[in-house]
């Protein structure tokens, strides 16, 4: 086969030389320059060595690589249908962007769900629906007795995602949008930078890394109090969050690639520009749960007395169950405990981490709220639920199971203008969310987008509100397991209540 690619090459460019010759025109020198420089690519290929099929198929199997670099977007554009897509469907994203954009987002014509296909869910509506304008709930307020600054938070909230991993008009857009919409936003693990401080509220998480809560000694990433506390004590910032691990890649520690970690990025972490940075798998403040307690009552006197959560993907659940009984015993808590599905979020993470490390979201959130309640915990401690929610539903599920409140991350990048290219990772996001090349990262507007991202946010709160006001209720607070259902079998239909509580 090389030697008839070749040979077509050779001749196309031979004929094209013979056209030159004797009609010298525009057209033919074009023609001639363009096969030329494909008969020497193929000549090239066809001597390489480091490609096996380059050598076999010379300048025709580069189409290979063309394709499966795009493989993606193709699979996206003109394969999946709106309801097979993956992580995050068709369906689900046009929502986002509709709700972004004040478009219409009613739909004709009936489900294209089957809804007698095993796993459907769903929730059964009242004879007497109330008024969803009626509806209370949409806020709640975090803070044990233990704590002195309780929050008012929205039961949606921006979910951790750094500067570093997005470009700084995203994170731009988001805290604005957050300010416009009386929302919180997560800062993720790489510290408080300018780009945070734009008027919304914040939570300040502390990671493995202590990346604006801590510093380097002798190579190892340690905790410090004055640190920290310049950053905790900023009006801006309502409650800290400790992070454990996260559902992308629990157990490991969070990961920025090379090609992201610009000067200024460094300079916010305290490390080096241009390497791939690696937070610990662990935490070098504390290494049982007697110390646990003992570092989040520390950080909540430096917070001046804000609220303090830890954030994790469930992993043992025996060692979840002795961490929470501790808590009970020592009478003393977190503010707030974020729950994170093994699903996977918006960070980079090694694929075995990704696909097989992690109690996914609904179990973990069930586990957690079961150990809360048995120690007669639930009132001091609240449970945010983050996992791929993304419409309303998604969140009065995670409600209905225990959650107090829902962190989103790659829906609000959707808000952002996201299209799911799944480069986050390679630093060549298309819409400039999570990318720090300067030219990519200018086409993200954020005076444009961060009303999309308030727009969201106020879009799916009034969809929560007209499915409470659908089952007959009056505020959210009242939703229970009992009021969603799921087909089980194909002639047998359960509430979650039988499923996950009985």
């Amino acid at each position: 086969m090389r030697n008839n690619i070749l040979a077509i090459l050779l001749g196309i460019t031979i004929l094209a030389g013979l056209l030159v010759y004797f009609i010298p025109q525009t057209g033919t020198i074009i023609l001639l320059s363009i096969s030329g420089l494909l008969s020497l690519i193929a000549i090239y290929d066809s001597l390489q060595t480091k490609h096996s099929l380059l050598r076999a198929f010379p300048l025709v199997a580069r189409l290979r690589w063309f394709f499966e670099e795009e493989r993606d977007k193709i699979q996206q554009y003109f394969i999946e249908d709106n309801l097979n897509g993956t992580p995050i469907n068709r369906e689900k994203r046009s929502i986002v962007y509709q709700r972004s954009k004040l478009e219409k987002e009613t739909i004709p014509f009936g489900t294209q769900h089957n809804v007698y296909k095993k796993g459907y869910e769903f929730v059964k509506h009242s004879l007497f629906p109330t008024a969803h304008h009626d509806i209370t709930g949409d806020k709640i307020t975090f803070g044990s007795d233990k704590c002195t600054q309780k929050y008012k938070s929205s039961i949606i909230n921006i979910s951790a995602m750094s500067f570093g991993s997005l470009s700084k008009n995203a994170i731009m857009a988001l805290n604005q949008g957050a300010k416009m919409g009386d929302f919180a936003h997560n800062t993720g693990e790489g510290g408080i930078s300018p780009y945070h401080l734009q008027g919304g509220d914040l939570i300040f998480q502390v990671g493995t890394g202590y990346f604006g809560a801590g510093k380097s000694i002798n190579g190892k990433r340690v905790f410090d109090d004055e640190i920290f506390k310049k950053n905790a004590i900023r009006p801006e910032v309502k409650m800290i969050e400790i992070k454990f691990s996260q559902g992308a890649k629990p157990g490991h520690g969070g990961i920025l690639p090379a090609k992201k970690n610009t000067q200024e990025i460094a300079e916010i972490r305290s490390v080096t520009p241009g390497t791939q940075v690696d937070s610990p798998p662990g935490h070098s403040a504390f290494s049982n749960y007697e110390e646990l307690i003992q570092f989040l009552q520390k950080v909540r006197e430096l917070a001046n007395g804000k609220p303090v959560g830890i954030k994790l993907c469930v992993g043992n659940n025996e060692e979840i169950a002795e961490m929470i009984t501790a808590f009970a015993t020592h009478n003393n808590y977190p503010d707030f405990i974020s729950v994170d599905g093994g699903e996977g979020g918006t960070g980079s993470a090694p694929l075995e981490f990704t696909n097989y490390i992690g109690t996914p979201l609904i179990e973990g959130l069930v586990f957690i709220n079961k150990q809360l309640k048995k120690h007669n915990l639930k009132d001091q401690i609240k449970i945010i639920a983050s996992g791929k929610a993304v419409d309303a539903f998604d969140v009065v599920k995670y409600l209905a199971l225990g959650a107090d409140a829902v962190g989103m991350a790659r829906s609000f990048m959707l808000s952002l203008g996201c299209i799911q290219a799944r480069e986050c990772n390679l630093d060549t996001c298309p819409v400039g969310v999570a990318t720090q090349d300067e030219d990519l990262v200018k086409a993200l507007v954020v005076e444009k987008k961060n009303v999309r991202v308030k727009n969201y946010h106020s879009k799916t709160v009034v969809a929560i509100k007209e499915i409470i006001a659908a089952l007959g209720l009056h505020s959210i607070s009242e939703l229970a397991p009992s009021h969603i259902f799921r087909r089980r079998k194909e002639e047998e239909v359960v509430s979650l209540e039988e499923v996950y509580y009985k």
